[in-house]
């Protein structure tokens, strides 16, 4: 279990920057709704596994939950839904996997993906 005393906080955060509920996130991490609540409240400690899933899904390193000093601004996501399903929580967060990979990719790369080919 991973416990800092702003998990919590930044977990609720990250999740309403989102858009979504605590009952989408519950279903797509195969938790009882009730289990995020308190984990939003810091009344119950977040596992690495759900952290690391929540992570892929908001598009954020697991770091932003564990290091207070880490600022992250979640990938952007645009929905043309009435409902999101957690089949489409699952896709959400295998792109957002990719793309973290990518600006990892970049970031190791200098940042600049044009260099060189001038």
């Amino acid at each position: 279990m991973v416990k800092t005393k702003k998990l919590g906080d930044r977990f609720y955060e990250i999740r309403e920057k989102s858009g979504f509920t605590q009952k989408q996130i519950a279903a797509y991490l195969q938790v009882d709704q009730s289990y995020i609540s308190k984990c939003e409240k810091n009344q119950r400690q977040l596992s690495l596994d759900i952290l690391e899933k929540a992570a892929n899904l908001f598009g954020c390193p697991v770091d932003y939950f564990i290091n207070e000093h880490i600022e992250y601004t979640p990938l952007p996501t645009a929905l043309r839904a009435d409902s999101i399903e957690t089949e489409d929580l699952e896709t959400i967060a295998a792109v957002n996997r990719i793309a973290l990979n990518l600006r990892h990719m970049e970031s190791l790369l200098g940042g600049d993906r044009n260099e060189g080919t001038n």
